[in-house]
């Protein structure tokens, strides 16, 4: 009896052939472009909004709405308190954005959500354009899972791998 998953055991087993390594090494290679993917840019975008100090403004006059016109500004809307709330651990968790590291005995104080500032802003500003770059993000870490998966995950998965190989006795 055929499985319900054969088509795609199918598919992925030709894609594999095609690129020419194990499929273990291309989720692996998709894995890891996806993080990589997520983290640059919110790095990137934390900076470039600190520089030229946009955050602050772009999550201030989101904060500021309050007609909720529809899907795009609950969704946006929504990545601003998703935001919010990861700056918050995010800066506890390692003393960033303006917070004190926190240790695991101490009790925190609530975040005060009625105006947002400084580096907070730019990281809810940062995570918010890293959510809306998913789409982006996943088709890139598609395309380049192939090549990825051939010159990095390859090479050190065989290197990893030759300790254990049998070697042949003459």
């Amino acid at each position: 009896m055929p499985s319900r998953f054969a088509p795609y055991k199918n598919a992925l087993q030709a894609l594999s052939n095609r690129t020419g390594t194990p499929l273990s090494s291309l989720i692996l290679s998709f894995a890891v472009l996806h993080e990589i993917t997520a983290i640059a840019p919110v790095v990137g975008i934390f900076y470039g909004a600190r520089t030229l100090g946009i955050g602050e403004r772009v999550v201030s006059s989101i904060a500021e709405r309050t007609d909720n016109d529809g899907y795009v500004q609950a969704t946006v809307r929504g990545w601003v308190d998703e935001g919010q709330q990861w700056a918050q651990r995010v800066g506890r968790r390692y003393g960033v954005f303006g917070f004190e590291k926190r240790t695991t005995d101490s009790v925190s104080p609530p975040i005060d959500t009625s105006h947002i500032a400084g580096d907070v802003a730019n990281a809810i500003f940062a995570y918010g354009v890293g959510k809306a770059l998913l789409p982006v993000r996943i088709g890139l870490s598609l395309y380049l899972s192939p090549v990825f998966s051939r010159r990095i995950v390859e090479p050190i998965r065989l290197t990893l791998l030759r300790p254990f190989r049998r070697k042949d006795v003459i």
